[in-house]
């Protein structure tokens, strides 16, 4: 995958959310990011973005065997949970993780 200096790209990331003491709360915040992660091409953007420090999507679309459009929707399932964010830069959008979330997640993971 080349590098294309997209670090910059990207917005600034967002403070971590708390970690839930409620645990009905703690659970449903739980459910809801394991599902935005509950399929393999996700898991794959997410090591990627770890991996990358952000990246264009048209290398995402390059390095994963599948249809910009599914990459799209994947991202997109992906934001919508927040464990993204992305920002238009001209005609390139630009990912990266969201590591507040995936702190999150890893604290409530740990909860377990």
């Amino acid at each position: 995958m080349k590098r294309t200096g997209v670090t910059s790209c990207c917005p600034p990331a967002e403070p971590q959310p708390p970690v839930p003491s409620d645990e009905g709360e703690a659970n449903a915040h739980l459910a809801r990011l394991a599902r935005a992660l509950g399929h393999p091409a996700r898991v794959a953007i997410l090591r990627m973005l770890v991996r990358q420090e952000g990246c264009i999507v048209g290398d995402i679309v390059a390095e994963l065997p599948l249809a910009q459009s599914t990459i799209s929707q994947h991202l997109k399932q992906l934001k919508d949970a927040g464990l993204i964010r992305g920002e238009v830069d001209g005609p390139r959008v630009c990912y990266c993780v969201e590591p507040g979330t995936v702190a999150l997640f890893k604290a409530l993971v740990d909860g377990l």
